[in-house]
C-alpha cells in the first residue's frame, strides 16, 4: 500500500495563474472561478472543507456546502449545537478548502466567523427539500446515539406529530458568514511548478502576493 501511494502522479498541464489577469477583488476572483468549475462541470463544486479548532488548539474538519457568496463572504448552513458550531462559539477563526481537481484548482480561506440574521436562516431553512427540514429538525448532530434505529424513529415520530404542516427552523440550526481576511488561489502547472497566488487583507484593501509552490 504504502510503495502504491508513494507511485501516484499527475502532471498539471491546465491554464496559468497571473498577476496581470487575475482580479484584483479576491471575492470576484472567486466567482470567476467558481463558474468556471461549473462550466467544466466539477461535481459539486460548491463542496468546501471546513477547518475549524477549539481553545486548546485541536483541529477538526469536514465537507460542508457552500450556500453563499458576495462581498461579506462566504455562507454554510449547520446545528449550531455540532462539534463545528460548538467550535466556532469559542473560537471563530475558520478556514476554507475548495479543490476542483478536474481543473487542477485549489482555492484557501481563512478568516473570522459569525452567524447570519436569523431572518437569513429561516429564509434559507424554508426553501430546503422537506427531508432536509426534518433532518435538521430531528438530528442532535454530533451527539452520540445508540444506532439507526434511532434517528428513524425520530424521523417517524416527528413527522406523525408534524402531520400536514412545514417543518420549522430549529433555535439550534442557522448560518455563518466567514468574512475572509486570507485567499489563495491554487493553479496546477507541469513539473510542479504551480501557481499560488494569495491575497492578505490590508485594513480596507487586498495585498496581492505569489508564493513559491
Amino acid at each position: 500500500m504504502t510503495k502504491r501511494l508513494s507511485d501516484l502522479r499527475k502532471e498539471y498541464l491546465f491554464s496559468s495563474l497571473d498577476e496581470k489577469t487575475i482580479d484584483a477583488d479576491p471575492l470576484k476572483q472567486f466567482s470567476n472561478w467558481f463558474e468556471d468549475a461549473i462550466n467544466a462541470e466539477v461535481e459539486e463544486p460548491n463542496a468546501m472543507v471546513l477547518s475549524t479548532a477549539d481553545l486548546r488548539g485541536n483541529v477538526s474538519a469536514r465537507v460542508v456546502l457552500l450556500k453563499g457568496v458576495d462581498q461579506g463572504g462566504f455562507v454554510f448552513f449547520s446545528n449550531y449545537q455540532s462539534r463545528k458550531g460548538t467550535q466556532l462559539a469559542l473560537n471563530p477563526l475558520a478556514a476554507l478548502t475548495f479543490h476542483w481537481q478536474p481543473i487542477g484548482r485549489q482555492v484557501r480561506v481563512e478568516g473570522k466567523v459569525k452567524k447570519v440574521s436569523r431572518k437569513e436562516s429561516v429564509a434559507y431553512f424554508n426553501n430546503r427539500p422537506h427531508d432536509s427540514r426534518v433532518s435538521a429538525c430531528i438530528s442532535p448532530q454530533s451527539a452520540i446515539i445508540p444506532d439507526r434505529f434511532f434517528l428513524e424513529a425520530m424521523r417517524e415520530g416527528f413527522l406523525l406529530d408534524l402531520g400536514d404542516s412545514p417543518a420549522q427552523c430549529p433555535e439550534n440550526w442557522g448560518g455563518y458568514l466567514l468574512k475572509p481576511t486570507m485567499i489563495e488561489f491554487w493553479q496546477g502547472r507541469p513539473h510542479r511548478l504551480h501557481d499560488r497566488l494569495r491575497y492578505q487583507r490590508s485594513g480596507n484593501n487586498w495585498k496581492l502576493e505569489r508564493l513559491a509552490p
